[in-house]
């Protein structure tokens, strides 16, 4: 019998976002799958394209010599035997797409692209690992030999291996911030063997691990039992938990615990960590507990590796995957849970279409799969908290330390009164004085500032001119050596010394950048060990790793950085952390600033007192007494949540009503403005009929013109997201109107429902 496939051909075009159906060959049937990537021959010129197959039928409506026949696979995917039973099975990847197509606004291949991963045949590959070959008492004896000498790289290998023995090698030289040549002197000395295998890649395997499990404490516990509940009885009530935990309230521990009861149950879990997080001691703490029935998926893989842990996903040889925002996709056939640590993060918002959240995604995808959604924070996004209030997700809280332990002390330095007493420095008196005092006594300090190259905009201090990329729109940023560099397209031009605009001299830079700030601390303290941490210090690949090995080693005395210094990092010798120009999130034009604001501080102070010593925070503003500052000075988030919800409610802003961003590009200027024109035209005549909806603009996008693009945007406010989904309807209905013109290709649009960064 002849059968047929559906397939949404691999391009990227509005008018060819539907399927097409091929006739599936011979040598195919029974083995095609949902989701495979096939060759077809496309067009009037027969030319061959890919795409992938979404769905099966036995019957078509048109003549069938009218239907072209599937060329075949395309890449190294692999045919099993037997397999017929997949033709008619449901591959709930495709469903999904379909909903991230239909709830974000793209099409059906840009959302399968997201969705379905390589299906590729892995290859066997040799793999690593640093195996532990004193006994006990040996290596007790060594580590206090290591400890003694101070070789501390050394001493912490070799305490990690005495209680996790082999680890890979990538693993240790990667996270554990342990090099080559410390790995072959500790060999030389009879420490340690490094072996080699050959298998399937795996990036985390193990084998047998002591397990480290703690008692919990009966807020822990609770929240575990109230969990694994909500799954056993399929209450639709708590798909969604919200666990709100200060920082080192054990947050972890809960997440491990009900991942066990789940891979009890015979169940498979997703744990979704910004990638800056995926730090060592985090994962190790997984694969003490789960073996090498856990993996990993994150930048630092090659395709190849990443491929590989679906593969191993969809064969059911691990139960855990832990990763950032792709992980999401994992195919495990029997998904029981998926946990979002650090729920409140930007980098769970994709930026390219289609512009899906992962909290949302992954609640779609519980649904879906009978699983339950977890979700973690010490500053939970309004989003989340504010379901939470409302009893649309359950509400957990952890409000003590596990250790019993305190917070960082924080102290607000108003940089008013410093200048007003003479002090130009970057540096508070009382920062200095903290300073000073953490260098006297061999302790670690981090200075963090949100910015990055030697200078920020440069302008002119007679006209005002500011010196702009010609491309993009934005403010060049001046370097050390003179150079003016877009940090979005990468566009360069020599240092200029006169103002193009009025022909004066007076051109200089707002000093505020990293590299300006090491200059001074060098300067003022020469002894001082200085490490500078931004995107300029970590171009190439290991920059990463080597700068926070160093730290971690104490090989510096101060660690200076942008945001990338501040999130998931544990220096047990850090006491004080201090925050340059705190406000300056606060300037953005942006609506959640305030949040971000407030998120930030907070998660940096709590960078500092995570050892046995005391931590200190100091705070650096123009403006001590805005409510985002205040309230992360005293890491209230209660008393943040109510003044920030009670702003988004008056000015109709997520989460209190929802907002669509429509962006219109064109390089033509005229063509986006007018374009933008008529997109407001009808949305406004699409909401006649709604009066709880808002229109606002068109205007000229934060940044106007990117990469050749001339930028617009339409901003649309409503109480229910259904009346948003409405407009991007028929927005795209008036774009298929204009591609039928003709005039379509030289109009882009990009839809972003609820957007976490400004157009």
């Amino acid at each position: 019998m002849t059968r047929y496939a559906d397939i949404i051909i691999d391009i990227s075009a509005r008018q060819l976002d539907r399927p097409f159906t091929y006739r599936i060959p011979e040598e195919l049937k029974g083995h095609l799958q949902l989701g495979m990537v096939v060759e077809i021959p496309f067009g009037s010129g027969d030319h061959v394209r890919t795409g992938y197959v979404v769905a099966f039928r036995d019957k078509i409506s048109y003549p069938e010599e009218k239907v072209k026949t599937i060329i075949g696979l395309a890449g190294k995917q692999a045919i099993s035997a037997g397999s017929g039973q997949s033709e008619a099975a449901e591959d709930p990847a495709i469903r999904l797409a379909s909903w991230m197509s239909r709830t974000y606004g793209s099409t059906m291949i840009t959302a399968l692209r997201t969705v379905l991963t390589a299906r590729k045949k892995a290859a066997p590959v040799e793999k690593r690992s640093i195996e532990l070959i004193l006994s006990g008492d040996e290596a007790a004896q060594k580590l206090l030999y290591y400890t003694e000498k101070h070789q501390v790289a050394r001493a912490r290998l070799l305490k990690e291996l005495m209680s996790a023995s082999p680890l890979p090698y990538e693993l240790v030289t990667g996270k554990l911030h342990v090099g080559a040549p410390t790995i072959r002197s500790m060999k030389e000395q009879g420490v340690l063997a490094v072996t080699s295998t050959v298998s399937l890649r795996n990036p985390v395997k193990l084998g047998e691990v002591d397990s480290d499990h703690k008692t919990l404490s009966p807020a822990q516990k609770s929240i575990v039992e109230g969990v694994l509940k909500d799954y056993d009885s399929q209450d639709p009530a708590g798909r969604v938990s919200l666990l709100h935990g200060i920082t080192g309230s054990g947050k972890t521990e809960v997440y491990i615990a009900v991942i066990e009861g789940m891979v009890r149950r015979g169940r498979q879990a997703i744990m979704l960590i910004p990638e800056i997080a995926l730090t060592y001691q985090t994962l190790l703490r997984f694969y003490r507990h789960f073996g090498d029935r856990v993996s990993v998926m994150n930048s630092s893989l090659s395709e190849g590796e990443k491929s590989d842990q679906m593969e191993r996903a969809r064969r059911g040889e691990i139960d855990v995957i832990i990763g950032p925002r792709s992980a999401l996709f994992t195919p495990f056939p029997k998904l029981g849970i998926i946990v979002i640590d650090e729920e409140h993060e930007n980098s769970y918002k994709n930026e390219s279409m289609p512009k899906y959240h992962a909290r949302e995604t992954a609640e779609e995808i519980a649904r879906e799969r009978g699983a339950v959604l977890l979700l973690g924070s010490a500053t939970p996004s309004m989003e989340a908290y504010f379901r939470a209030k409302k009893g649309e997700y359950r509400l957990y809280e952890l409000s003590e330390r596990l250790t019993g332990g305190e917070l960082a002390s924080v102290q607000v330095a108003d940089m008013r009164s410093e200048l007003q007493a003479g002090n130009r420095s970057i540096l508070s008196a009382v920062l200095r004085k903290k300073l000073e005092e953490r260098l006297a006594s061999g302790e670690q300090v981090m200075l963090f500032l949100n910015r990055r190259g030697f200078s920020g905009f440069v302008s002119c201090r007679s006209c005002g001119h500011v010196l702009k990329c010609p491309h993009c729109e934005v403010s060049l940023s001046q370097h050390r050596d003179g150079r003016l560099v877009c940090h979005y397209c990468g566009y360069e031009q020599p240092a200029v010394k006169i103002c193009p605009d009025c022909g004066s001299k007076y051109l200089s830079g707002f000093r505020a950048g990293t590299e300006q700030i090491e200059e001074v601390l060098k300067k003022e303290y020469p002894g001082a060990r200085i490490l500078r941490m931004d995107a300029d210090t970590t171009r190439r690949k290991g920059d990463y790793e080597r700068i926070l090995s160093s730290f971690a080693n104490e090989e510096a005395d101060i660690l200076i950085g942008t945001q990338m210094i501040v999130k998931g990092h544990d220096f047990p010798r850090v006491t004080l952390v201090g925050i340059l120009l705190a406000d300056l999130s606060l300037y953005a034009e942006d609506y959640r600033a305030a949040e971000r604001t407030f998120q930030l501080l907070t998660q940096a102070a709590g960078r500092a007192g995570r050892g046995l010593v005391p931590g200190e925070v100091i705070i650096q503003t123009y403006q001590p007494d805005h409510y985002s500052i205040r309230h992360a000075a005293h890491q209230d988030y209660k008393g943040f949540y109510e003044e920030e919800i009670l702003y988004r409610s008056l000015l109709r802003y997520p989460p209190a009503a929802h907002l669509l961003a429509v962006q219109i590009m064109s390089e033509n200027e005229d063509e986006a403005l007018q374009a933008a024109g008529r997109v407001r035209e009808a949305v406004q005549r699409y909401l006649d009929e709604e009066e709880d909806a808002l229109i606002i603009g068109p205007a000229a996008a934060l940044l106007p013109r990117l990469r050749d693009q001339y930028r617009f945007a339409v901003y649309i406010k409503a109480a229910k997201y259904d009346t948003l989904v409405g407009c991007k309807d028929v927005i795209e209905q008036w774009k298929h109107t204009l591609d039928e013109t003709g005039r379509g290709q030289e109009v882009l649009l990009q839809f972003d429902f609820d957007p976490v960064n400004p157009y």
